[in-house]
């Protein structure tokens, strides 16, 4: 694959891309090229839509940037390994926090499932959306992690695939080391959902739901209680590290 250009800036754009198409800017864009970054035209950029892979752009525009000239491919598109995160929200800057960890750690799909003690009744998918933008534009990240509408607990597991591996983090699982336990899981199952509830926990029927899917794996996350979004980094990153793609030559299936 080819290096990511740390120092250019990069943009996510809604349109399709190819050598020589024109791409309007939008209102936010050309504020945050014109004003925060004080780019104008000529100066290059790299831009991607989550299909096209990243292309090479020059800014045009006469007193500030208009639109965006595509000149080259510099990297091919990919693909995100099929990794959900399914959370119950949390508020404000902590629910920003934990999408843009989530989208950094390569999940392809954003859940949020409301459980019993879940703190927040609304979110905001927008914003959530924006986030996981914002990241994927910060981190060279070329695929976009899908955000999906809240759901009932209940109602998610019932209609998952019960093919795919649910890595169930539970507060209450006996304490131990939680790589062996990964390493543990058997062959065969299509695709990861890790799940994180509230900052209150599961409560005791919801648990046991849980417990009764199939292809469901308990997870203790370690000694410590771990705030919600503490808990999202440290289960990403423990199956990305076994089961995923951080794996010398592993590939989880992709969506």
């Amino acid at each position: 694959m080819p290096a990511f250009d740390f120092n250019a800036p990069r943009l996510y754009v809604d349109a399709p891309l190819a050598t020589g198409s024109l791409v309007a800017l939008e209102r936010d864009q050309i504020n945050y090229l014109g004003n925060v970054l004080r780019l104008g035209a000529g100066n290059p950029i790299l831009v991607f839509n989550g299909r096209d892979g990243e292309w090479r752009a020059e800014i045009s525009g006469r007193k500030r940037p208009e639109s965006l000239t595509i000149l080259a491919q510099t990297r091919p598109q990919d693909r995100l390994p099929d990794l959900v995160y399914v959370f119950a929200p949390l508020k404000h800057a902590r629910l920003d926090y934990m999408v843009q960890k989530a989208v950094e750690m390569g999940a392809s799909r954003l859940q949020p499932v409301l459980t019993r003690f879940t703190q927040v009744a609304r979110v905001n998918g927008e914003r959530m959306r924006a986030n996981a933008i914002e990241a994927a534009e910060q981190c060279g990240i070329l695929s976009l992690a899908v955000v999906a509408e809240p759901l009932p607990l209940d109602c998610f597991l019932d209609r998952r695939d019960s093919g795919r591996l649910l890595v169930f983090c539970d507060e209450a699982a006996d304490t131990q080391s939680p790589i062996p336990t990964l390493q543990g899981t058997p062959d065969g199952f299509g695709g990861i959902d890790v799940l994180i509830g509230p900052e209150g926990g599961f409560a005791k029927e919801e648990r046991a739901l849980l417990l009764r899917q199939p292809l469901v794996l308990r997870l203790s996350l370690g000694p410590r209680i771990l705030r919600a979004d503490t808990a999202a980094v440290a289960a990403l990153a423990l199956v990305q590290s076994v089961l995923g793609d951080w794996r010398a030559g592993a590939e989880l299936a992709s969506r």
